[in-house]
């Protein structure tokens, strides 16, 4: 085993090296979540802190790390009697992005069903992470079917696995670790409520710090183990501080009046439910436990909520993380003043509990359906919702000035149907080699699945005509089964945006460019490439090639002028070049065309009837889309709506565009569908 990377040789990152800390001394705190760019030493203070870890006693022989003082009743291994056990050091399990189910939650054992006949239970990573840590590097990168498993083990502390015969129940407590670059794509909120802490890294400005990084780094390659021991004496002056941390957690008083300011500062952040208040609490008397003290501070409160409450807060997609400390020092006086019993003295900044210092608008519709000018008059307000005043545009179609995007909102789900083969992803669902086993098949060349109830099922019938004897289970090539496994890619999706003079009211523009905001914050989420063209005045334009910087597309849309004409037809067109391209680089992406606009196709000899085609260029081969709908006004001429059919796609408005909008689901995508 490689020597690991001593905990105190880390240099900085002292939120990092606490929160993990905070969680050695009370396991009940919930783990922590790491976020921040490469090369910031997430994974090196991760599997440094299991050398901290105190050891683990077990049952001896048992394979879920059974408690001997208290052993599990339900113990696939037991029943074990109460009683002395052997003592372990502590486990870091590590879950890989592309693991299997099956390796995740255990299976059946394949060599004793296939040698002797029998359903026995091969256990999985969740049964060797029991009472140890489970650490998962890019867990933002995590298949979304591991992540469920993972939230009902984390939820129930135990797994259950029903399949193929095997019915199994094993404790599965840990203490959960992730890293991610916030970069790659964000969490599903039911898994990130699931971290008690989470802390942000960044690598140093400053020029000896990063010195003293790459020089310790550097011996430690050298020597391994020669570094290791220079730094021994540290390493158990910070395990022996630990330890004694535990001793004292269980006497430390948490008072009324913390608990108010707890209280407070959780309502004043809006977080939701009662699991933010609970892991507050028991990350503050951690503090106090690790300070030495035995009674909890305003300062421990302070410290907890920077740690506990930044990706529990309700905030905007775009927004920067973290929390407002202004806020929440005001929040912590206004509750002090309001207890009865006050929380005693701060001990000042960090009250002794930080880490071990070192060395070192609504428009009319156009005068006449696909001519004139598209000059927009003043209509009544409420088209979007906003409520603000409506500013037509200057007559004559001239360029206007960028407006500013309105608040982006939790999107919509739109997916391209039928089943994919492209890179792995969240949108849109697919058949991937690390997905759920849906099926089985006979295998297409090399068996790289085994599906095992289905190749058993298969052999069985024969087995009197194979001359079967003993228990074991004769099987034969033609008995094998591959299994299908369907799991979620990520898709292209183009953004075509009408910045035209009939979309230009501002108070229209504005919601347009906060509804596509949020769009590009999903696609960032579900990991998909994105690329934008405009088409405005005479012509369209690549406003962005696909790319997966989400980021550029954004600062893009934000930029964008509008005015003039709108040649609806060459924004398809531009599309079509631009998706003809792209299968030619990457044939397994599918596309899901986003096309925004209100359907008013001007400028030209008969636009509407050439937008049609346009239109009708994409449904032949077989391109999924949808048209966010965004005329508004008392008078509406359903343009969009009528170019969603020509694409053979579906219409949204912008207000069922919101996710949490109950007026009018996303309608099914069928193009694609009946192409598949």
């Amino acid at each position: 085993m490689s020597t690991p990377y001593p905990f105190t040789a880390i240099v900085g990152q002292d939120d990092l090296r606490l929160g993990l800390l905070l969680n050695a001394v009370s396991p009940a705190v919930g783990g922590v979540l790491v976020r921040g760019e490469k090369g910031t030493a997430k994974s090196t203070a991760v599997r440094a802190l299991a050398a901290l870890m105190p050891e683990v006693p077990v049952v001896s022989g048992c394979r879920f790390s059974c408690d001997p003082s208290a052993p599990d009743p339900a113990c696939p291994d037991g029943p074990h009697e109460a009683g002395p056990g052997v003592s372990r050091p502590a486990r870091t399990v590590e879950l890989p992005v592309g693991a299997s189910e099956d390796r995740l939650v255990g299976a059946l054992d394949i060599e004793r069903a296939l040698s002797e006949g029998v359903k026995a239970f091969e256990p999985g990573l969740l049964a060797d992470a029991h009472r140890g840590i489970l650490y998962v590097d890019e867990v933002n990168l995590l298949h979304d079917h591991l992540v469920d498993l993972l939230l009902d083990a984390a939820a129930m502390g135990a797994s259950y696995v029903e399949r193929e015969g095997v019915s199994v129940r094993h404790a599965a407590r840990f203490l959960l670790v992730g890293t991610m670059n916030p970069e790659e794509g964000e969490l599903r909120p039911q898994l990130l409520d699931r971290f008690g802490l989470t802390v942000e890294v960044a690598a140093s400005r400053d020029t000896d710090q990063r010195v003293e990084v790459v020089r310790r780094r550097l011996a430690y390659d050298d020597d391994p183990e020669g570094f290791a021991a220079r730094w021994a004496r540290e390493e158990t002056a910070l395990r022996e501080r630990i330890a004694a941390a535990r001793v004292l957690l269980p006497r430390v008083v948490l008072g009324d009046g913390v608990l108010r300011q707890i209280a407070a500062t959780c309502a004043a952040f809006e977080v939701d439910g009662m699991r933010a208040d609970i892991v507050m609490a028991r990350t503050a008397t951690a503090l106090a436990a690790w300070a030495g003290r035995e009674e909890v501070t305003a300062e421990d409160v302070r410290q907890a909520a920077l740690l506990a409450l930044p990706h529990r807060r309700r905030r905007n997609p775009f927004d920067a993380p973290g929390l407002d400390e202004e806020k929440l020092d005001d929040t912590l006086r206004e509750a002090e003043g309001d207890s009865d019993d006050g929380d005693g003295d701060d001990d000042g900044p960090g009250g002794g509990g930080g880490v071990p210092p070192q060395s070192g608008g609504p428009d009319a519709p156009d005068r006449e359906a696909g001519t004139g000018d598209d000059t927009p008059a003043d209509a009544p307000a409420g088209g979007d919702g906003s409520g603000s005043e409506q500013r037509p545009a200057p007559a004559g179609g001239a360029e206007q000035a960028p407006v500013g995007a309105s608040e982006p909102f939790r999107a919509k789900m739109l997916s391209v149907p039928g089943l994919g083969e492209g890179a792995a992803g969240r949108r849109s669902r697919a058949r991937t080699e690390h997905g759920r086993t849906t099926g089985a098949r006979r295998p297409e060349g090399a068996l790289t699945k085994l599906h095992l109830a289905a190749t058993v099922q298969a052999a069985a019938p024969h087995q009197r005509a194979r001359g079967r004897s003993g228990r074991g289970l004769v099987v034969r090539r033609d008995d094998l089964r591959q299994a299908t496994r369907e799991g979620r890619e990520g898709n292209l999706v183009l953004f075509v945006v009408d910045a035209s003079g009939s979309m230009a009211a501002r108070q229209r523009m504005g919601a347009v460019k906060g509804a596509v905001l949020s769009l590009l914050l999903d696609a960032y989420q579900r990991r998909d490439k994105v690329g934008l063209v405009t088409f405005r005045g005479k012509e369209a334009e690549v406003a962005l090639p696909p790319t997966s910087s989400v980021d550029a597309a954004a600062a893009r849309l934000e930029s964008l002028p509008t005015g003039g004409r709108t040649p609806l037809a060459a924004g398809l067109l531009k599309a079509h070049d631009v998706l003809r391209v792209e299968r030619m680089r990457d044939p397994s992406r599918r596309p899901l065309l986003v096309v925004v606009t209100d359907g008013r196709a001007t400028g030209g000899p008969d636009p509407v009837a050439l937008a049609a085609r346009a239109g009708r260029l994409h449904a032949a081969e077989g391109t999924a889309s949808v048209v966010v709908d965004c005329e508004t006004g008392v008078v509406r001429l359903g343009l969009a709506a009528q170019l969603a059919r020509e694409l053979g796609g579906g219409a949204v408005t912008l207000h069922e565009l919101r996710a949490d909008s109950i007026a009018g689901l996303v309608k099914d995508v069928t193009a694609a569908g009946r192409a598949a």
